[in-house]
This record gives structure tokens, sequence and C-alpha cells, in this order.
């Protein structure tokens, strides 16, 4: 009989006690994992073409960014400790042997003792307790899933925003490229009055006027190599390989027209409160793991004698210490409340920077509008009257200068308005955990992840 069921559980090695979820897991992970397959080397990453947009940029960092796929592997790791925990039995067999030196005439198979039973120095444990430890690193490897779909949000935000920064300062060297030439001009009109008698005041205020703003263009043309390197590192590439700016502002993505839509998405699906709905689960299973401890544990064996005695028997460990295992449950039941608190202030604070982040996308489109609509027109039509005064000789170079200052401030407003809209949108998707473009039609845009169960009430 103990043969049999040393037998049995010698056969049984290799299977993982563990919820279905595991496999569902595993599944997740082996889909995300494609890109990964190949060593970074190999990987026929593409290529940014000559104009890129925005998806180009993305497109490549999500293949590429190695912050990312170390996220990823801290799953894989995560989902191969359940067949560790789950792993059952837990306890290598130990196999005896023993040979019996006598005079007698005895049978050299009846001096012979072979024995089987598990190791000494580690428990067999009950199988609902080994499944319970199963559960205990499911949990925890679908909080890492979570979490490597966090980082995927969280690159895609911080590479939008790089590019969001890059073109906006390609914008702005635009802007000033046009201002500095305009100043240019001025100095030489000034030049052609002073020669013709006019006020050698004016040629020394547009040659100090056109010489500030070239350096400034200068220094405007110098951050883009820099901003350029630290987008090209975020998407795998050498500092200074070729990363064309946008030659125009980029279009505006599309975004709901009412706040209710946007507002109603809310922070559902963010991968940060998901994962930690996965932990506090994982953490009850592990407040009832530590309760388990209260019950004994037994280890078989089996013995055999040659013809003369067959044995079989059970070690029974009885749980007599029973301080330490208040002290597990104890521990247990804190980190459970630990991990309930900080799910409970971080759902409150993301959905609190959700709502911020709508009403400040929607302040910068008034913004925008606003400027671009009403006051653009305004100071173009006050620089083109100012100008051709300044022409005529009726009007005073300071006038001329502030007009376009003036024209000059609104354009940048302008610019830096729509920027700060496109980053806006991008938070509110880190923050969702959707994609703006698929909010009607609900689909997360997380790599190989399901979306979580909403957590169990508390319990201890």
């Amino acid at each position: 009989m103990g043969g049999m069921l040393l037998g049995a559980l010698v056969l049984a090695s290799g299977c993982v006690l563990a919820p279905k979820e595991a496999k569902d897991e595993q599944a997740r992970l082996d889909d995300a994992g494609v890109a990964y397959k190949q060593p970074f080397v190999k990987r026929g990453l593409p290529e940014i073409p000559a104009e890129p947009t925005w998806r180009d940029v993305l497109h490549r960092a999500f293949l590429a960014n190695g912050d990312l796929e170390a996220a990823y592997h801290e799953w894989a790791m995560a989902v191969s400790r359940i067949q560790q925990a789950g792993a059952y039995p837990n306890s290598s067999v130990s196999l005896g042997f023993e040979y019996m030196f006598s005079g007698d005439s005895m049978k050299a198979w009846d001096r012979t003792t072979l024995s089987a039973g598990f190791d000494s120095s580690e428990l067999l444990l009950l199988p609902s307790k080994v499944y319970q430890s199963g559960k205990i690193a499911t949990r925890d490897a679908q909080a890492a899933g979570e979490r490597f779909a966090a980082a995927k949000f969280d690159l895609q935000r911080r590479v939008l925003n790089a590019w969001i920064d890059y073109a906006l300062m390609a914008e702005k060297v635009r802007i000033q490229r046009e201002n500095t030439s305009l100043l240019k001009l001025l100095n030489e009109t000034a030049e052609g009055r002073v020669r013709a008698g006019g006020s050698q005041q004016d040629l020394l205020r547009t040659d100090i006027e056109f010489r500030m703003a070239d350096d400034e263009l200068r220094t405007m043309e110098s951050e883009l190599p820099r901003m350029r390197a630290m987008l090209n590192a975020m998407l795998g590439r050498s500092p200074d390989a070729l990363l064309s700016a946008p030659s125009a502002s980029p279009q505006p993505r599309s975004v709901p027209a009412d706040d209710a839509t946007l507002l109603a998405v809310g922070v559902g699906a963010n991968p940060e409160l998901k994962a930690l709905a996965f932990e506090q689960t994982g953490r009850r299973d592990a407040l009832e793991r530590a309760r388990m401890e209260y019950l004994p544990d037994i280890n078989p064996f089996a013995a055999i004698t040659g013809d003369v005695s067959q044995v079989i028997g059970a070690d029974v460990m009885l749980p007599t210490v029973i301080p330490r295992i208040k002290g597990m449950v104890k521990e247990a039941r804190a980190d459970l409340r630990r991990v309930d608190a900080m799910a409970r202030q971080t759902r409150l604070d993301r959905a609190a920077e959700y709502v911020a982040a709508v009403y400040a996308l929607r302040n910068t489109e008034r913004q925008a509008a606003l400027f671009e609509r009403q006051v653009l027109p305004s100071a173009q039509r006050v620089l083109e009257n100012v100008r051709q005064s300044y022409s005529n000789g009726t009007g005073g170079y300071l006038d001329l200068i502030d007009a376009q200052r003036t024209l000059l401030d609104v354009r940048l407003t302008i610019a830096e308005a729509k920027a700060a809209r496109e980053k806006h949108l991008a938070d509110l998707e880190a923050l969702a955990g959707v994609d703006i473009e698929t909010i009607d039609k609900k689909p997360t845009t997380q790599p190989s992840t399901q979306p979580a169960t909403r957590a169990e009430a508390n319990h201890e």
C-alpha cells in the first residue's frame, strides 16, 4: 500500500496545483512575447520613414524599448513562479538501501532493506496548502501582467510627450526664423533710412533686436538634436540616428466632443488599479494560506526487508509552533490591509488625475480656438497696419516691434496650447487604460492582457 502511494506521488511529479487562470495567464504571456522571441540584435525592427508620424514613432517604441521589454520579463518571471509554488509533490522522494551483515544462514535478499519516503528536510504539504500557494502565485502573475500593461501606457505617454515637444520646438524654430527674417529686413530698411539722413537710433534698435532674435533662433535650433537624441533612446536607436521633426504642426487627434463620454470612461480599465486588485486577491489568499499552517502535514514512507518484513507508515508533523503561526497570520493580515489602503488611495488619486486631465484638455482646446480664430487675425491686422505706417514714415519703430512681438507671442501661444492639449490626451489614455480612438468601441490596448475581475469585498 505504501509503495503504491509513493509510486503514485512520484508519477504525479510535474503536476501543478493552481487555478485555471494560471493557464490563461501563460497564454497571454505567450501572445505578448511574440515580439521578444528573437534576441534584440536579430529582430526585424521597423525603420522610421523619412517623414514620420506619431504612429510610426510609437510603433517602433513598442517593439524596441528596453524598459517595456524588462516589464515583460518581470511578468514572465512571475508566471514561472506559479510552477514553483504549485508543484506537487513539493518534496523530493528519498530512496534508501541497507544490507545487513550476519553470520546466520540468511539469503542475501532477506538481508537487504529497501526504503522509500519523502525528504525529511522538506515536509510533504497537504495538497490544499500547495494549491493555495499556487493561487497566490497566480494572482501575483496577473498583477505583473497588468503592470506590463501599465508600462506600455507609460511608455506611450512618454514617447508621445517627447514627440509633441519635438514637434513644438520645430514649430517654434519656424516661427522664430520668420521673426528673425523680418527683423533683418527692418534692419536693412533702417540702414537705408540712415543713409538718407534718418535717425541713427532706429538702426541701433533694429540691429539689437535682430541680433537677439538670431541668438534665440540658434539656441532653439541647438535644442532639436538634444531632443532627437532622447527620443531615439526610447526607440532603441542610436542618439544621432536620423529622425526628422514634423514639417508642420501635427493635426490634433480626435476626441469625443462631450465631456460626459470622457468622464464615463474613467479609470475602470487603469492597469495600475487592476494590478492592485489582483494583489488584494492574492493577499487574501496569502492570509488563508497562513491559517492553513494549523493543519498537520504527513510524510508517508515504506520499506521492505527481503521476504522478512514489509513496512508502511507515516510521519505526522503537528503544528506545535503556535506563536510562529500566529505571527504569520498577523503578518498576512497586515499585508492585506496595506494593499487595501494603497488600492483605495490610488483609486482616488487616479480618478482625480483623470478628471483634472479632462478639464485641462478642454481648457487648452478653448485657448487654442480663441487665439487661432479671434486673437491671431487681429494681431495680423495690427501688424500689417503698423508696418504700412512705418513704411510711409508715419509710424514709429517701437510700435512696429511691439506689433511684431505680439503676433509672435500669439502664434507661440497657439502652438503651445495645441501641444499641451495633445499631452493631456496622452495622460488621459494612460489613466484610462484605453486608446482615445477606441473609446466608442471600448477595447483596451493592453498588450495581451485581459481585464481583471472586480476586487472582492475586503474580509479577513
